[in-house]
């Protein structure tokens, strides 16, 4: 019996990068290309009369532009949409996560050619990334919907009062693949007085930060910086760790970065932000593991937990992938594990709990 393959409409306007694309994923023996064509509207109008698995979407389109496209087709046939986009300026990555925003599930850089750098490793990746995608159960969105998530209304967790009290003074973060929307939720959840600084790794492909940074400035009126090496970190702002850095804590509680070895083939490393915050903070960190592929993190989110802290890993059902998180809870890592839109008011219970603040 042959093993049914994966359909996938490919959406790019370029006809040398269309050509490619469908080349590289015919070129995977669980992959079928069912459709390639120019622009969103030909992209909407052919979800329409056939049913891919997966969109591989671009940004810059004629007639209907990648954010569109994906807004409606989440609102009237839903499927998972992968943004694939050639990093150009900041006003470009910010349109890749506005339509992240709107329901896409993934964004990957794309490949471009043989003679550009790590050529074979994005190729890989975006293989990789459309087979894992066809998996995703994905919901029709509305006008109204929380832009960030389309999972259910949950009420606000009641968390078990630590023993204690134990200040919280910083708050380690790891994402993978799913996680800017979740971090967008999360962060806007959060209020601005928020009492300890947060330190993210967001695995991203390499261009894509400055303009996750500032999609975050925009959207949830917290203070989004890309990390620097000495800087000691305020409560209420967010240090992102930057391209090909690890990114750390160190003596005095200043963030480290270092271009050491990468970690699970990844750098900036989940694990190494969540080993330092276990070996310098102890109890006085916060550490959350949220949605990604692959184990990133999850030993180290166990370490942070041995040595006293408050852990979070995002539950299964809101997660695009529970590879991270999962792994994390299967090794007993997780004090908590929450669906994405409680993990906010969790954060706010725990750290005003342990620091002390009244939040009536």
């Amino acid at each position: 019996m042959t093993e049914r393959k994966i359909k996938v409409l490919v959406a790019e306007d370029s006809t040398v990068a269309r050509m490619l694309l469908v080349h590289l994923l015919e070129s995977d023996a669980q992959i079928h290309v069912v459709g390639a064509v120019a622009d969103g509207q030909a992209a909407l109008d052919f979800i329409g009369k056939h049913r891919p698995d997966v969109v591989l979407m671009d940004i810059h389109m004629p007639r209907l532009d990648g954010f569109e496209a994906t807004r409606r087709i989440m609102e009237t046939q839903p499927v998972p949409i992968v943004i694939c986009s050639a990093t150009a300026s900041v006003k470009d990555v910010i349109t890749t996560f506005r339509a992240m925003e709107a329901g896409a599930v993934a964004c990957i850089a794309k490949p471009l050619g043989r003679g550009q750098d790590d050529f074979e490793a994005m190729a890989a990746h975006l293989l990789e990334t459309v087979k894992l995608m066809s998996e995703v159960r994905v919901v029709r969105r509305t006008a109204r919907s929380r832009p960030a998530l389309a999972c259910a209304v949950h009420p606000v967790p009641v968390v078990p009062r630590q023993p204690g009290p134990i200040a919280i003074k910083l708050i380690g973060i790891g994402a993978s693949t799913g996680g800017p929307p979740v971090l967008q939720t999360i962060l806007a959840g959060l209020p601005k007085d928020f009492p300890a600084p947060l330190l993210v790794v967001q695995h991203i492909a390499r261009g894509f930060l400055a303009g996750m940074a500032e999609w975050l400035n925009q959207t949830t009126g917290f203070q989004i910086h890309l990390a620097s090496y000495g800087t000691l970190p305020l409560p209420g702002h967010v240090y992102l760790a930057p391209d090909d850095f690890h990114m750390g804590i160190g003596a005095g509680s200043a963030i480290i970065l270092t271009r050491e070895a990468p970690e699970n083939h990844l750098r900036p490393s989940v694990s190494f932000l969540f080993r330092s915050l276990a070996a310098v903070c102890g109890p006085n960190a916060l550490g959350v593991l949220l949605t990604g592929m692959g184990r990133d993190g999850a030993e180290e989110l166990k370490a942070m937990k041995n040595n006293g802290a408050i852990t979070i890993a995002q539950d299964r059902e809101s997660s695009v992938v529970h590879g991270m998180p999962g792994a994390a809870i299967a090794v007993g890592g997780a004090t908590h594990v929450l669906p994405a839109d409680e993990i906010a008011a969790a954060l706010v219970a725990l750290v005003g709990q342990n620091n002390g603040i009244s939040r009536s």
